[in-house]
């Protein structure tokens, strides 16, 4: 591995400017896919040590350049974005459902959430955290949803395997005390 290998890994994801599997890298780049890896650990450690504008995101075998989270604002001033609007309480119910369960269908986010989530689901969509992903094996064939790259950029993780588990690890069983069970069940006796 020499600089220019840096250089061509960096360009490439520079220029694609969406997640991108190593092994369309390695095939660019000609390299393994082991490789490749190395490669790309010294890119994200080189940007790292400077601590760079830029920095190496990884999405399970994807990855991408992106704004260093510390100079955000900054490239959101020089952008003039306008500020988003945060989602509603029903945009979270559902990018939660499909987060956990994908992929769904839509009358599977409204049965669970008992009604219409078309708006939230659009809303969804156009903020780029859920996109359609082809067509379920049921009845009509309904569209399915998933998240997306930029949910898992959106709420810092690199794979679905991040997200927190449904329910606590430990659920507090309340404390039975078996002595005034067993005189409870004498005095009914």
């Amino acid at each position: 591995m020499n600089d220019m290998s840096v250089s061509i890994a960096e360009s490439i994801l520079f220029a694609v400017a969406e997640p991108i599997a190593v092994s369309k890298i390695s095939e660019i780049m000609e390299l393994s896919e082991a490789e490749t890896l190395a490669v790309l650990e010294r890119l994200g450690n080189e940007l790292d040590s400077r601590d760079a504008g830029i920095c190496l995101l990884r999405f399970e075998d994807r990855y991408q350049l992106s704004t260093r989270p510390k100079y955000s604002d900054y490239v959101v001033r020089a952008l003039d974005n306008r500020r988003n609007s945060p989602l509603s309480q029903a945009a979270m119910e559902v990018l939660a459902i499909v987060a956990y369960n994908q992929p769904v269908s839509r009358a599977f986010i409204d049965e669970i959430r008992g009604v219409d989530s078309s708006s939230a689901l659009s809303t969804l969509i156009s903020k780029n955290l859920v996109e359609e992903a082809g067509r379920l094996d049921l009845p009509g064939r309904p569209i399915s949803f998933v998240t997306t790259d930029n949910f898992l950029r959106c709420f810092n993780m690199q794979s679905l395997a991040d997200l927190p588990p449904v329910h606590a690890e430990t659920l507090m069983e309340p404390d039975v005390d078996t002595d005034s069970d067993e005189e409870d069940e004498e005095e009914f006796v």
